[in-house]
């Protein structure tokens, strides 16, 4: 699961990137007020896959952060302000900042960004192997099909991604609208009541080789594998 850092000082602002980032499958970190000044340190133990940072900060700005970040990692940092000179943003981007996000801004925007940004930068550090193995539960990538105890089912595209997704995070929920990016090929958008319909498919072909309940529904909370 990506994980996001918010280095942010407007509580509204840092609540609202937290519940929606959540509810679209991400593990977010958000630094507290009275931690702005160790900004570093928990970056280091977080080990985030994208942060968002503000540059208008209590003691240090976020331009302070980016270089001291940058001395050490080249993870994503995409920074948020009010600020919107345009010296503004060539520091920004001088200082190591990927991309510039002006408020008031739209979350839905933002978290188009976000995923951009993460399918341009880890994309290519997918995992070469083409079958998984989970609990003696086989999915064949190549072949689309899953096998247990010597029977097997094939899959269709979506069927497929969905329990490739969980399977990868297992053990860990999965929401639908998280559920619904990873559906999305061709500028083909496929809705929650769709997922709910290849859920159901999927769960009858697992079924029908001996895997009864090996997804999970959270009510309200979305899929998971343990």
């Amino acid at each position: 699961m990506f994980k996001i850092l918010i280095v942010e000082d407007d509580n509204k602002i840092r609540e609202a990137l937290d519940e929606h980032l959540n509810k679209w499958g991400y593990d977010v970190l958000c630094v507290e007020d009275e931690k702005l000044d160790d900004i570093l340190n928990i970056f280091i133990s977080y080990q985030p896959h994208i942060i968002l940072l503000d540059i208008n900060l209590n003691a240090f700005d976020g331009f302070y952060w980016c270089r001291k970040i940058r001395e050490i990692s080249k993870v994503p940092i995409i920074f948020i302000s009010s600020r919107n000179t345009n010296m503004d943003m060539i520091m920004a981007m001088n200082m190591g900042g990927d991309d510039f996000v002006q408020k008031p801004f739209s979350i839905d925007v933002l978290v188009a960004k976000i995923q951009a940004m993460i399918r341009r930068t880890y994309d290519y550090k997918k995992d070469d192997s083409t079958i998984i193995e989970y609990k003696g539960v086989l999915l064949d990538l190549n072949n689309h099909s899953v096998q247990y105890k010597n029977k097997s089912a094939e899959l269709t595209k979506n069927e497929l991604r969905i329990l490739h997704t969980l399977m990868k995070h297992q053990g860990k929920i999965i929401s639908q609208h998280f559920m619904v990016r990873q559906l999305w090929k061709d500028d083909e958008f496929v809705n929650n009541n769709a997922i709910t319909v290849n859920m159901s498919r999927l769960r009858n072909k697992l079924k029908e080789i001996g895997l009864n309940d090996f997804i999970q529904t959270k009510i309200g909370q979305g899929y998971v594998i343990l």
